[in-house]
């Protein structure tokens, strides 16, 4: 139910000015993320001190009102989503950085810009290696509130890998801090890589304290073509043989080259039906070897073309192309269901024709590419959703994919979690006793159930 007069006068007094927000207009903004979906808030406050959200986090617990912690919305499953109703706590106030460079590490407010503060740690020769594709808007808190990946993670792995401690408000006000600041530690049970990921629901990230490591002198990509997608496939195997580790691999079959050549002057030639994208980085001498060694890999399965870009203008050109497949989805049709979906790499290929399968099967453009190194392809399933017939089939088509990422030994995400999109395959994916787990964990930590309810618990 909504707020009544007194807790509504609660938050005006603990949030003054903008920092408070009640009036439709002003909230709706918050109602919604990436997936698309809406629900109007309560009301909306920004929390600027770990004191405002201990008071915040000790009334909601006592009055049992439904928070839902936010950044900037970037996930595509409706993760922060206040569906029920509640109050949404935005953590964009709260974006101070401490870099400790002797200890190559940060500790940082969850409001930070990820890409912001990847430019302020390169400053000084450090370097912080997760890069989802919001990292320009997305924030460090929502990043580890979802465990985000991006095209590093092959070599470099993701958020949870960069997150030595946390420090963050329980429900009814407790303050934790979990971790330190060394690089290891082995005492007592892992609570910081138990809440990277935990999307909001066990408690309100107040500071992180992440690894830096140092800043890579130089870098490289090479673009490669190849006239089918097996012979993609089996070029980034003889990669892998070859015992390099890429920075990124990326994979972007003909569908998502075709789609991409519509708003833009791509750099592969005509007789290209699937692309590889690498980056690698290390020392010059270094680089220099190892992009001979890939080039060998790469060439030994007959490519149509190889660009290869060795300054930041050229690396630019040829990352833009991966770029594009957003915007240039929408030349496809107007609306899409997005999926992140993570395969064992051995079964890529066996789910890419899956999923092209399947768009047959309901008459719709589906996009499957991203980050083939480590098995996280993404689906764009495009259809008119003013379309019934349409709309009715494209939601076919994502539980038709849902079922073969399964049936290959998959997982339902990679990066952005399960939310409110995906919450009802849990049970698919998790047995009755992990489940059960997770619920005791979510009670132990959120005993009235008030932190983003409804997000897969």
């Amino acid at each position: 139910m909504p707020l009544t007069t007194s807790q509504r006068a609660f938050l005006r007094d603990q949030f003054v000015g903008d920092d408070y927000l009640e009036q439709p207009e002003a909230t709706c903004v918050y109602g919604t993320d990436a997936s698309r979906r809406f629900a109007l808030p309560w009301a909306v406050v920004r929390p600027r001190t770990v004191e405002q959200v201990k008071e915040l986090l000790t009334w909601a617990h006592r009055e049992e009102i439904p928070l839902f912690p936010r950044a900037r919305g970037t996930n595509v499953v409706a993760g922060c989503v206040p569906q029920g109703g509640g109050v949404v706590v935005s953590c964009l106030a709260m974006d101070r950085v401490d870099i400790q460079e002797d200890d190559f590490t940060a500790e940082v407010q969850p409001g930070v810009v990820t890409g912001a503060f990847q430019t302020q740690v390169q400053a000084r020769g450090l370097y912080y290696p997760p890069d989802p594709a919001s990292v320009r808007f997305s924030t460090l808190g929502g990043n580890a509130a979802t465990c985000a990946g991006g095209m590093r993670a092959v070599k470099y792995g993701v958020t949870r890998d960069y997150v030595l401690g946390i420090e963050a408000v329980l429900p009814g006000g407790e303050l934790i801090h979990t971790g330190a600041r060394t690089h290891k530690n082995v005492v007592g049970l892992d609570l910081t890589r138990l809440l990277v990921g935990s999307a909001g629901t066990l408690a309100f990230f107040t500071k992180l304290t992440l690894k830096l490591l140092p800043l890579p002198p130089a870098q490289a990509s090479l673009m490669v073509g190849y006239r089918s997608l097996d012979d993609a496939l089996a070029a980034s195997q003889a990669v892998f043989r070859a015992g390099i580790l890429p920075v990124a691999m990326e994979l972007m079959p003909e569908e998502v080259l075709d789609c991409v050549a519509r708003i833009a002057a791509p750099p592969w030639n005509a007789a290209t039906k699937a692309v590889l994208l690498l980056k690698c980085d290390g020392r010059p001498e270094g680089l220099r070897e190892e992009l001979a060694l890939i080039r060998s890999a790469l060439e030994g399965l007959a490519p149509v073309f190889v660009e290869e870009g060795r300054d930041p203008v050229a690396e630019e050109r040829l990352w833009e192309a991966r770029r594009l497949i957003n915007p240039a989805s929408f030349r496809l049709a107007p609306d899409k269901i997005s999926e992140d979906v993570s395969l064992p790499r051995g079964k890529v290929a066996e789910g890419i024709l899956g999923i092209r399968g399947i768009g047959r099967a309901h008459d719709l453009p589906i996009l499957t590419f991203g980050h083939l190194g480590d098995g996280n392809i993404h689906v764009n399933i495009m259809h008119d959703a003013s379309d019934e017939n349409q709309r009715d089939h494209a939601f076919q088509a994502r539980e038709a994919v849902l079922e073969l990422v399964l049936r290959l030994g998959g997982v339902l995400s990679g990066e952005h979690g399960l939310g409110l999109t995906k919450r009802g395959w849990l049970h698919r994916q998790v047995g009755p006793v992990e489940r059960g787990l997770f619920s005791l964990i979510k009670r132990a930590f959120d005993p009235k159930g008030i932190m983003n309810p409804g997000k897969a618990y």
